[in-house]
């Protein structure tokens, strides 16, 4: 079976380069050249963002463990993050709006940096700190760095349509190709060089420091609504109508959070469904493919965006649906097919068909982030964009605590 992880990889990466190698002009936006430069310059710094994030990722439990932390403890330290996020997420939002966003995606920085800094203590309260930095620190990544390039592409312009471009691509390099890469390195430095599970922190907090020396030297501020006669109580209440009073902002906040809930349990789960009975899976190999099958979802975004037809809202209901499909997909195999006895052996039969499942599923998650965005750009309004799209986020990081206490 080992064959059929190369034969998936392999076919997802030729439709990948031949989307990419075939736009046409009606698959393309012309922009200006000052648009031009300002997009990669954001698109240079989100990667570096995601980079930071995305070294950590499959190293954090593993850390933890070798620490000599049992699933108890190491599950207490990720629900810390998770409500650390869900409590300090709304207070870093609306500071971002009122003290601005650029100082915002700067407090990321130093904020996930300090995070990484703990990874070297093997002291559990220390580590309890740290998960609440990044706790912290992925509320500004979601929020801030958003609401800094949808403000500051208003400001200077450009027309609507072209931020759909920028979405699409930050996507397919930030949560596609980076998130291979830094796989690739996080696995060179671990294993290769023989540096140990705190590397990749160390990794990360570089390329985070490097991406915030360009925001210093290049971003201008911006900010929601800098009114001094304005706390974060009226920001809170003024978001919260916000919601309230506009059924569209109400139902795309409910939208991010049931989606974003699917995805962080599929984070959790997929290892247990494909190898239920200890069946060896090469791990960092079916996690690339998930970020091509990624990959090759942004592509068809913007694809999609470029067009006037059909528009985001119409499309996405496709989406939702086959992305619900694909997950249901160990329910109908644990019916359809007698599931193996044998520990540790390949994969199984159905491991496979769910394992393209959930290349499906990722496919839809490629295709959600830059179509999410847009629609967050359409009806979020601008003075509290980042206290709102933190106010979405309350719900989920409550899903996935509950979640992760009862796997856990």
């Amino acid at each position: 079976m080992e064959l059929f992880y190369f034969v998936v990889f392999g076919a997802l990466g030729a439709v990948v380069a031949a989307l990419e190698l075939s736009k046409n002009s009606k698959d393309r936006i012309n922009t200006s050249s000052a648009f031009n430069s300002f997009k990669n310059n954001y698109l240079v710094v989100y990667s570096l963002m995601m980079a930071g994030d995305w070294l950590q990722g499959p190293y954090v439990y593993y850390l933890y463990s070798t620490y000599g932390f049992g699933k108890g403890e190491i599950g207490q330290l990720f629900i810390a993050g998770f409500g650390s996020s869900m409590l300090f997420g709304t207070i870093v939002g609306s500071l971002a709006d009122k003290q601005g966003r650029r100082r915002a995606c700067v407090t990321y920085c130093i904020t996930y940096i300090l995070s990484c800094i703990t990874k070297h203590s093997p002291q559990y309260k220390i580590l309890m700190v740290g998960r609440v930095l990044g706790g912290i620190a992925t509320s500004l990544l979601f929020s801030a760095f958003e609401s800094w390039l949808v403000a500051e592409h208003n400001k200077r312009g450009f027309e609507q349509q072209w931020l759909s471009l920028t979405f699409s691509k930050a996507i397919f390099l930030g949560n596609g190709l980076v998130a291979i890469l830094a796989g690739l390195f996080g696995n060179v430095l671990v294993d290769s060089l023989s540096l140990g599970p705190v590397a990749p922190f160390d990794a990360a907090a570089i390329f985070l420091a490097i991406g915030m020396a360009i925001i210093l030297s290049s971003w201008t501020e911006n900010f929601g609504d800098p009114s001094e006669n304005k706390d974060l109580l009226t920001q809170f209440r003024g978001a919260a109508v916000a919601i309230a009073s506009d059924e569209k902002i109400a139902l795309l906040g409910a939208i991010q959070s049931l989606f974003e809930g699917s995805m962080y349990t599929f984070v959790f789960l997929w290892t247990p469904a494909l190898s239920p009975n200890d069946e060896e899976i090469p791990h960092g190999f079916i996690f690339a493919t998930f970020m091509l099958a990624s990959m090759l979802g942004s592509s068809l975004a913007s694809r999609l965006m470029a067009r006037s037809s059909p528009r985001v809202e119409s499309y996405m209901q496709i989406v939702f649906v086959i992305s619900s499909a694909s997950l249901t997909l160990p329910i109908i195999t644990n019916f359809l097919v007698a599931p193996s006895k044998v520990k540790g052996e390949s994969i199984s039969f159905a491991g496979c068909l769910q394992l393209l499942g959930f290349c499906t599923f990722e496919a839809c998650v490629g295709i959600f982030w830059p179509s999410i965005m847009k629609m967050r750009s359409q009806y979020i309004p601008e003075e509290a964009r980042s206290t709102i799209m933190n106010f979405f986020r309350i719900p989920l990081n409550i899903f996935v605590c509950i979640v992760l206490y009862n796997v856990c």
